[in-house]
């Protein structure tokens, strides 16, 4: 008998993790991370003295590209995800330690504020510029938009003979 219990909050405990490891916020949680680390590689790849690369004139000079990316990550999550507390400054690093920095903790800041939604708040409209939206797709639009630019970071990479990091898939 105390083994069939044992065994049964064991399965209880397997199950809830595998269901804890697939719902819609804990994967996107581990994708972040994995999406941080990965950008965060290519940062550190890239020489200070060639953040202000840019493959054409019309385009974000290297750095640029990452603050793009830091100040949307700001934007989304502070305004669909955050009800009160402190909200990100602007800012204006003068190191590549000081971007990086700066990276790390907006992305640290999402995973912060996405771990204290709820699951039903995902389900929640929100006015958008581009109409109306599920916080679930402006948790999706996070991800794509720092996806989006990391592509393009890696063919600024590739132009100044860096090999890029091995992608990071889930």
């Amino acid at each position: 008998m105390k083994k069939l219990l044992l065994l049964t909050i064991f399965t209880i405990m397997i199950i809830n993790k595998l269901q804890s490891q697939n719902d819609v916020k804990s994967a996107f949680l581990l994708k972040w991370d994995n999406s941080k680390n990965y950008l965060l590689e290519m940062a550190e790849l890239m020489p200070y003295e060639m953040y202000d690369f840019k493959p054409t004139e019309r385009q974000m000079s290297f750095q640029e590209q990452l603050l793009h990316i830091r100040s949307n990550m700001v934007w989304l999550s502070e305004k669909y995800f955050m009800s009160e507390g402190e909200k990100s400054d602007k800012i204006n690093p003068n190191s590549k330690e000081e971007v990086i920095q700066h990276l790390t903790a907006s992305f640290n800041k999402v995973s912060k504020l996405i771990k204290t939604i709820s699951l039903e708040d995902l389900t929640t409209e929100v006015d958008f510029f581009a109409g109306p939206k599920s916080k679930l797709q402006i948790l999706n639009l996070l991800q794509d938009h720092v996806t989006h630019h990391r592509g393009q970071l890696i063919v600024y990479l590739n132009l100044n003979t860096i090999e890029p990091p091995k992608y990071r898939g889930w």
